[in-house]
């Protein structure tokens, strides 16, 4: 899992923090670009302010997602861990907040800022499904794919992570870059960077940010950020597969 571990400096110097402990962390999206104002906005950014720690203290963190109904957004599984490491369904810190619907989020006119109330965990794959305090109604979710992208397929991301492994922060624009498909297994699928330039790759605090597939109509969901190396990279970058769990999700959503 993307995970950087927070100082006391830049928990004080930013409340968004991503921190998730076991593999390395997911930024910003390294060497993409900015995303137009109002583009894509079905994007997500969480924000966990006190998470409890195995030591007693707390931490701050924070993940980028995507609204997949009114009332449900989706992001990586391990953004929600207990104290221990182990992925819960609940939220964990103090307070979480999603930004739905904001380009930059310091932006207060436009979009919305909800509370998560409640979480579900996948049984199969790092994906998880957090339920908002109230309803967004104006903003068109992100459609649900039911079939993964073939090898050599691009896809888009979009994330509020960190630029860069190093000194990782997360940015209140939300950033996007394309990816093309490397490898799929049953629960991932492996990208490699492609554009803007060949190590554009998700970053801390990308965790949980939606790899869709671009074309006629609306975009379609295929996969989440979960893992990779340190950013920017040219390796494999690791998404949590999300077409082949669609049933889960339809179920979570509709209370079934």
């Amino acid at each position: 899992m993307r995970k950087p571990t927070l100082t006391g400096a830049l928990i004080a110097a930013a409340v968004a923090v991503g921190l998730v402990t076991g593999s390395t962390p997911a930024n910003a999206i390294a060497n993409g670009e900015e995303v137009p104002i109002g583009e894509y906005a079905f994007s997500v950014k969480l924000t966990m302010t006190g998470i409890p720690t195995s030591t007693g203290g707390k931490r701050n963190s924070g993940c980028s997602g995507a609204l997949v109904s009114a009332r449900w957004i989706i992001t990586a599984g391990h953004c929600f861990r207990d104290a221990t490491g182990t992925r819960v369904e609940y939220p964990v810190a103090d307070l979480t907040t999603a930004a739905v619907g904001r380009t930059d989020v310091t932006d207060t006119s436009r979009g919305y800022l909800r509370t998560v109330v409640a979480v579900r965990q996948s049984p199969t794959a790092d994906v998880a499904l957090a339920e908002l305090d109230e309803p967004v109604r104006d903003i068109r979710p992100i459609k649900l794919g039911n079939h993964p992208p073939a090898v050599g397929d691009v896809v888009r991301l979009t994330g509020y992570g960190s630029l860069t492994s190093t000194n990782p922060a997360p940015v209140n624009r939300l950033r996007t870059g394309q990816l093309s498909v490397a490898e799929l297994s049953d629960s991932v699928i492996g990208f490699h960077g492609y554009a803007p330039q060949a190590d554009t790759t998700p970053c801390p605090y990308d965790s949980g940010g939606p790899y869709f597939v671009e074309g006629k109509g609306r975009p379609r969901l295929v996969a989440v950020v979960s893992n990779g190396p340190s950013c920017p990279h040219t390796q494999v970058e690791n998404g949590a597969r999300t077409d082949n769990i669609t049933s889960w999700i339809t179920s979570v959503i509709h209370g079934k």
